[in-house]
This record gives structure tokens, C-alpha cells and sequence, in this order.
């Protein structure tokens, strides 16, 4: 709607899934460059986490583009599942068709031997798959954490082998801490946080720039202020520029000011409270 007023060719703070889009901060790309590391050298197993907004999507999305080889990738987005669903799904989703899918008479054992032929199928074949976990804080079953260390059983180079990257909230590391197998068999802990304020204002001119826009529409003192209410949170900041472009829109501004940031912020959290 405002993208002829601002010169833009889109939207710049949609959810935007484009690898021009992505602005890769110093945790970002340094997350990006362990778990690429840990595919493509087959170190096993990490760990991703970060608050909620602070960009865990985008990087597993940059690290899902990076995979060769036609190797598969399982994205698990709703990880509470009992042991047996999990292994059924991860082997259904690796290409190995599964007799009475639905049947609970299919034992775990039957499908622990099942997703390990697979393996050692895609291995031979040279795609060694990826599996992530996302929201894996949401794991309540402490069985589940002790059925993953049965799949990591698995990894053995030269005969099977295959990534797995557990993603969520802070909360997963106490989690993991208190499956001490587990923890021990990641290989590294990826930690996200905040932008700084310096990467706040870096990130909002990527963003402006990858849609068309290489003049400043937020003056100095909106990009301070946009820091101090988005906290330096990625999904704050989108929320905050988006609607304050929409209402530059409507008032045919030409430049966004700290008051006109603040004020946007007001309107988003009577809408939040409201809501």
C-alpha cells in the first residue's frame, strides 16, 4: 500500500524469505557458519537458541539453502510428539515408506531399524540428511530426549550419518542440561541475541535497501528510539517500522521521526492490550 509513496519496490519489513532480505549480525553469522560447518564435516549434533524474534528462523532458513548434494532435510516444527510418532515421522519423511503407519502395534524397535536402513541408504548415496528440531524447548517427554540419543547412535561416519540441529528458547539449554547423554553429544551451542544498537540501525538500512530504497526515511533520532522500544529484537523492529510507514504513508510524510515512532508504539500496544 505505501511502497509507490517511499520508493520502494516492496514492502521491507514483511517476513521475507530472499537471501538479499537476510541481514546476518555478528551471532547470526557466526550461528550460520557453525551449523554449515557441523553439515558439511559431519560433527552430529548442535544446539540453536535465542529469545523469541531474534531471528532463529532466518538462520535455519540460510543454513536449509546451503545444503548440497540433494540431501534431505527434515524440519520438524511441532516437536511434542511421543518417541514412536517421532521416529515414524523423521523415517516417513526420509523417503522410507512405513507398513500400518497408524498402528500402534508397530513397535519402536521395528522403526529405530527402519530410520536406520534409511540412513544407511541416503549415506551410501551420498546425502547425508539434515534434521532440525525447532521449538524443541516445547519438549515436556523426557523419553523423547532419550530416543534422539538413540538416533545419534547412529552417526557413524562411513556407514551412516546424518545433522541434527535442535532449535528453541533459552529455556532448551537447562532442558538439555538436565539430559546430560544428550548434551554431551552436541557439538556446538549457537547463541542469538539482541542486535546492538549500531546493528539495529545497520539491519533497518539493509532491509530499506534490499526493497528498492538507498535514501533514509527514519531520521536519527527515529533509529535511536526504534532501538530503545524494539530492545534490538528483530520481529520488534519489523512490527515498529512496518506500521510507521504505513502511517507516513497516510500522512504524506517524507522523513520518520522519533515522535512518529513513539507514537506508532502506542497505538501497537493499546492494539496488544486490547487484543
Amino acid at each position: 500500500m505505501y511502497e509507490r509513496h517511499w520508493q520502494l519496490n516492496r514492502a521491507p519489513f514483511d517476513h521475507d524469505r530472499r537471501s538479499d532480505s537476510f541481514y546476518s549480525g555478528r551471532l547470526h553469522q557466526e550461528a550460520i557458519v557453525k551449523l554449515n560447518y557441523l553439515i558439511e564435516h559431519g560433527k552430529g549434533a548442535a544446539v540453536l537458541v535465542g529469545a523469541s524474534g531474534t531471528g532463529k528462523t532466518h538462520v535455519l532458513e540460510m543454513v536449509r539453502d546451503r545444503v548440497s548434494n540433494g540431501s534431505p532435510v527434515v524440519h520438524l516444527v511441532y516437536p511434542q510428539l511421543s518417541p514412536h510418532e517421532l521416529v515414524a515421522y523423521l523415517t516417513q519423511e526420509l523417503g522410507e515408506s512405513l507398513p500400518d503407519f497408524n498402528s500402534a502395534n508397530l513397535g519402536l524397535d521395528i522403526l529405530l531399524r527402519s530410520f536406520e536402513a534409511r540412513l544407511k541408504e541416503l549415506t551410501e548415496a551420498g546425502r547425508e540428511p539434515v534434521i532440525i528440531l525447532d521449538d524443541a524447548h516445547l519438549i515436556e517427554d523426557r523419553r523423547v530426549f532419550q530416543t534422539l540419543h538413540q538416533l545419534m547412535n547412529f552417526q557413524q561416519p562411513g556407514r551412516s550419518n546424518f545433522a541434527m540441529i535442535l532449535a528453541g528458547q533459552p529455556e532448551l539449554i537447562g532442558t538439555l542440561q538436565s539430559n546430560s547423554q544428550i548434551a554431551d553429544r552436541m557439538a556446538f551451542h549457537c547463541f542469538l541475541q539482541s542486535l546492538t544498537e549500531a546493528e539495529t540501525g545497520e539491519y533497518i538500512v539493509h532491509r530499506l535497501q534490499s526493497a528498492g530504497r538507498s535514501k533514509p526515511i527514519f531520521d536519527s533520532s527515529a533509529m535511536r528510539v526504534l532501538y530503545e522500544l524494539s530492545a534490538g529484537i528483530p520481529r520488534r523492529i519489523n512490527r515498529l517500522c512496518d506500521f510507521a510507514l504505513l502511517v507516513g504513508y497516510a500522512n504524506q510524510l517524507q522523513r520518520i521521526s522519533a515522535d512518529h515512532i513513539e507514537g506508532v508504539h502506542v497505538e501497537i500496544t493499546r492494539s496488544n492490550v486490547a487484543a
